[in-house]
């Protein structure tokens, strides 16, 4: 059993007061059960996928350093949807355009509806079509797609960019080319979309651009599965818009449940992993024998989940 929990720390979340006030009591039980195995060793350049995103493809068997991590292959693998043709996922979102930087808003705010995006998509067909993207809607803010265009694209994932600068993570290599042609398409198309002329009549951002991601082809011979492996996404919303209360008591319940029932298995199997995530880093817990927590809680105090959640904001 391996629980990842992306964003337990954050860059964004590190007042010395807020670290006071909290109680991890599940926590601080399963740290003393544990000892720390591993630091996630930081890619060479620029990572284009968080921490939690390269642990989770880790356990699937996909390359630590791969530079593309098909999500959405993924994805239509766990349905028997197998294809050897790239593939992505598309997000409709908004850019917020500013002086200097054009900004990713969260596609969540959007609140986009079903009909609103499947409106969307439909007038954006024939472009895509024609850029040999076939793309079809999976939900109001996952749209698939498929096609040679998607070969060879290393694309940043959703979260890295969210509130960033986007010019800073758009894909630069010849390949991306025909996708940046495509993004100047679609944002005269959405201008003047009625969507969008609704959207902003009840003064809601509208939707002017798309994000890729997710992109690449299935590793063959790979799992599709991982099983023993959990992703707790509660932090992930508070922390991406560094909202202090929403993310102090999202840490509370993440404690009382998944923290809660792997210390429950730690303490029944003597088995299993906790990594820590940040924006940057994570670190990873193994179970430690009896022997050895004994001999660490005798000569030294416990290690507490403060000190090990400040650990991952320390450069």
């Amino acid at each position: 059993m391996h629980l990842i929990i992306p964003y337990a720390a954050s860059h964004t979340l590190n007042d010395p007061e807020m670290w006071a006030r909290l109680q991890w009591p599940h926590l601080q039980a399963l740290l003393g059960l544990m000892k720390r195995q591993q630091a996630l060793p930081a890619p060479e350049g620029t990572a284009l996928h968080l921490p939690h995103e390269r642990l989770q493809a880790q356990a699937l068997g996909w390359p630590l350093d791969a530079q593309t991590l098909p999500w959405a292959a993924w994805h239509q693998a766990q349905q028997g949807l197998h294809s050897t043709a790239p593939q992505a996922w598309m997000t409709p979102c908004h850019w917020q355009v500013g002086m200097d930087q054009v900004v990713m808003a969260d596609p969540a705010h959007l609140h986009l509806s079903d009909e609103e995006s499947q409106q969307l998509l439909q007038a954006m067909q024939p472009f895509l079509q024609e850029d040999g993207l076939q793309v079809t809607w999976h939900s109001a803010l996952l749209w698939h797609a498929q096609g040679a265009l998607l070969s060879e694209l290393s694309t940043a994932s959703l979260d890295r960019v969210i509130g960033q600068n986007v010019k800073d993570w758009m894909p630069e290599q010849p390949a991306a080319r025909p996708l940046q042609r495509l993004q100047s398409e679609m944002q005269m198309l959405l201008y003047n979309h009625p969507v969008n002329d609704a959207r902003d009549a009840r003064r809601q951002h509208t939707v002017n651009a798309f994000w890729l991601h997710g992109a690449g082809l299935l590793p063959e011979g790979n799992a599709v599965t991982a099983q023993s492996v959990t992703l707790a996404t509660d932090l992930r919303s508070s922390a991406l818009h560094g909202s202090e209360q929403a993310w102090c008591q999202a840490w509370q319940q993440l404690d009382a449940t998944a923290v809660a029932e792997l210390l429950h298995h730690v303490q029944a199997t003597g088995q299993g992993q906790l990594s820590l995530c940040s924006e940057h880093t994570a670190h990873t817990y193994t179970a430690a024998p009896a022997a050895w927590h004994h001999s660490i809680t005798r000569l030294f105090k416990k290690p507490s989940p403060a000190a090990a959640l400040q650990a991952l904001i320390t450069l």
